[in-house]
């Protein structure tokens, strides 16, 4: 019990330690990140194009729940053929490498409209890759799977 105690507690301060700061945000890599992971799920929520264009890298790719990669100009979000009436993500953690970060955790949706599974509410767990490209974060390539209910 002790060793996982120590491994526990080692898993959560050492990533702290590997925390930059983001020049000129006054503020870390990571909190920078987690703003903006937030930032995108209330703008996908909302239908928020213009948001979403300045999140988005334009090569940005999607290995999608439907079982499908795309582009991000391909992708149910910008045609509408995905809606949500709720999303909320729960970020677990944030890893920074450099100019790339990695945040994971989960999601609990629900589709609207004419989407896929509409007036349920769905789980899924999700990987967003951010990279910092001209000075501005981007995200560049995501993963989100639906979790199977027990």
């Amino acid at each position: 019990m002790r060793t996982f105690a120590t491994f526990l507690t080692l898993s959560l301060l050492v990533p702290s330690l590997a925390i930059a700061d983001d020049p000129g945000t006054g503020e870390t890599v990571e909190g920078t990140v987690r703003r903006l992971d937030l930032a995108e799920a209330k703008a996908v929520l909302l239908a928020d194009f213009d948001t979403v264009d300045k999140l988005w890298a334009q090569d940005m790719t999607v290995n999608n729940p439907f079982d499908q990669v795309v582009r991000s100009s391909g992708g149910g979000v910008r045609t509408g053929a995905v809606t949500y009436s709720s999303f909320v993500r729960n970020i677990e953690s944030i890893q920074v490498h450099g100019d790339t970060a990695i945040a994971m955790g989960n999601e609990v949706v629900m589709p609207s409209g004419k989407s896929v599974g509409a007036g349920t509410t769905i789980r899924r767990r999700y990987t967003n890759i951010w990279m910092k490209r001209d000075g501005q974060w981007l995200l560049t390539a995501r993963h989100a799977n639906v979790i199977c209910p027990n």
